[in-house]
């Protein structure tokens, strides 16, 4: 047999966790046809001696509702390994939409997941009103995969008008209609629906989001569309305090639960992470978990990769100085020039001894950050962290600015000035909000070697100006498995596992996330020993001339998507042979 790809010499781990072993991968017509001994020759041929080969990963939380319908690339997920992400996280979305709502789910996506306004309103095309409209829209080449959630809060915004955003609870009538639209969109192949619940998501305006509470009856009315359907996973974010009560976990957990079972077997994931104000709530969320799969009912925790946090700087959305009075005169001008002038002796001295006026953003930061930076500042210069070429993610807490400032007999606000300052400006400083509370990733280990866990929340297409967690993938892969030394690792077969395999399945793609014959051919061929994360880079290619954080891998020697190689070596190749996966009739899933 000819084949189009034959990938020789590696180490095999195929995502069923099995140990690595060594053969070959032959793909042909976009399949794998053979593991093993693949005689025959190949229109080409990888090398891939040294190196291991395994699934293309599958990110099961990002946002490229907006990006995915004028970026054909999807990056940065497809420099990280992903060959397919699901989109439609955490309850936001663009459908379904009438023209007259277009700027509020617009304000609302810019609010929660820190995505340029004006990027959203000149690069969506918003040919489309119903979610089976958008569905076939963006049904156009990209580079990798990608799979629709329907999302809670246009849903709402579509059916109930200004009473979706005016805490009117839904009536009768509109659940129904809630559950009909979600039911068609389901029918259409969407993978699932998400709904939101947590004060940290605002509209750029600061309002709450539309289904940010939602009643109970809601939820479950919506989640009876599920009934009968042979595929369609839910998910959920929730601050779990959302009902004023002593008992305010239990209560939301009920909520939560109560739409779980309306769903009728389908399975649910709800996002798992270290509160910094509520450090052991994880631990409950774990408790509560364990009892509704004991029950019969199959609920799936999403875990980060590490340390959830911000990037600050002077290109980022947010910096320690952003609210100061003499940085608000000069925040118009250029980088260049911004740093000329804070490099001035005598401006520094005077923005020092200022406070920060009131700033509003990102609804994933935490208000410290900005406007009670003083009162905060020891808390905050302890956990924050300058962003050099060979930061790993889990740093020493000897290393932080704090530490820094104290060797220098500094204060810790002028150590920040003056790191923000170098590179010309394009350095960055660390902040890990969630995940990190105990100044090491041990919680996060915890996490992720739970049974119920699955590798989640890496936001690619979200806060672009704030983080770049798209590379959750890499990290998962460089970190836990090979380069840890501030404790235990994670064995490599299992890691490959978690990414493949445990997504795919999960979602319900039946037809990805495993080497073997038959399987779709979506491939990664990494230089495991070399895989390592380059510091985020800021570029100004968004629509309308908006910037985002991108950050590159060393390592992927390829990554493969139905048979086709997108990327070599760290660098698209311009194929684009992704599309849109539905599930259901004719669908993946089998």
């Amino acid at each position: 047999m000819t084949y189009d790809i034959k990938i020789i010499n590696g180490t095999v781990i195929d995502g069923t966790g099995a140990p690595g072993r060594k053969a070959d991968v032959a793909i042909k017509d976009g399949l794998i046809v053979a593991v093993g001994a693949c005689d025959g020759d190949a229109a080409r041929v990888i090398d891939a001696a040294g190196m291991i080969v395994t699934p293309g990963f599958v990110d099961i939380h990002t946002h490229y509702d907006g990006q995915i319908s004028w970026d054909a690339d999807l990056a940065p997920s497809c420099l990280h390994g992903v060959t397919t992400a699901v989109m439609g996280s955490c309850g936001v979305g663009f459908a379904p939409c009438r023209e007259s709502d277009r700027d509020r789910l617009i304000s609302l996506m810019e609010g929660v997941e820190d995505i340029p306004g004006t990027a959203l309103a000149e690069g969506i095309t918003w040919n489309w009103e119903s979610v089976p409209d958008y569905m076939n829209a963006i049904d156009f080449p990209h580079a990798i995969d990608f799979a629709v959630q329907v999302t809670h809060d246009p849903i709402r915004v579509y059916v109930m008008g200004e009473r979706a955003v005016a805490g009117e609870l839904a009536t009768e009538e509109d659940v129904e209609k809630m559950r009909a639209l979600v039911r068609e969109a389901l029918e259409a192949g969407a993978v699932g629906f998400s709904t939101g619940r947590t004060d940290n998501h605002r509209a750029a305006d600061g309002g709450h989001t539309p289904a940010a509470e939602a009643s109970e009856r809601e939820l479950t009315g919506i989640a009876s569309a599920f009934k009968g359907l042979g595929h369609g996973v839910l998910q959920a974010v929730s601050d779990f305090d959302m009902v004023e009560s002593p008992k305010r976990f239990d209560l939301e957990y009920d909520v939560l639960e109560s739409m779980l079972a309306a769903a009728d077997g389908h399975p649910m994931s709800i996002s798992l992470m270290q509160r910094m104000r509520a450090t052991t709530q994880w631990q409950q969320i774990i408790r509560r978990a364990e009892e509704t799969n004991a029950r019969g009912m199959t609920l799936r925790l999403q875990v980060g990769a590490r340390g959830i946090g911000v990037l600050l700087g002077l290109q980022a959305t947010f910096h320690p100085f952003m609210g100061f009075p003499s940085y608000k005169q000069i925040a118009h001008l250029s980088l260049a020039e911004r740093v000329e002038r804070m490099a001035d002796p005598e401006f520094k001295a005077r923005i020092l001894t200022e406070k920060s006026d009131k700033v509003a953003g990102d609804g994933s930061a935490i208000p410290p950050l900005a406007d009670e930076l003083l009162a905060h500042l020891d808390f905050i210069a302890m956990r924050l962290y300058r962003f050099d070429e060979a930061f790993d993610y889990e740093p020493d807490p000897q290393t932080s600015i704090l530490a820094q400032a104290m060797a220098k007999g500094e204060s810790p606000l002028s150590v920040m000035y003056d790191a923000m300052l170098e590179d010309g400006g394009k350095e960055l400083l660390y902040f890990p909000i969630y995940n990190y509370i105990d100044q090491n990733l041990d919680v996060v280990r915890t996490m992720l070697t739970h049974p119920l866990a699955l590798p989640g929340l890496s936001d690619g297409g979200a806060h672009v100006g704030t983080v770049c967690d798209a590379s959750f993938p890499t990290f998962m892969v460089s970190h836990w498995t090979r380069a840890r030394t501030r404790g235990d690792k994670l064995p490599l077969e299992r890691v490959i596992q978690m990414l493949t395999h445990d997504t795919a399945g999960f979602i319900g793609f039946a037809d990805r996330g495993e080497l073997a014959v038959g399987k779709k051919a979506d491939v990664n061929v990494m230089d495991y020993e070399r895989l390592t994360l380059l510091r985020p880079r800021m570029v100004k290619d968004l629509p309308a001339g908006g910037q985002r954080l991108l950050q590159d891998a060393i390592g992927y020697k390829a990554t493969i998507v139905s048979g086709t190689i997108i990327a070599e070596d760290g660098k698209l190749t311009g194929a684009l042979p992704g599309r849109l996966v539905r599930l259901g009739a004719g669908g993946a899933r089998t």
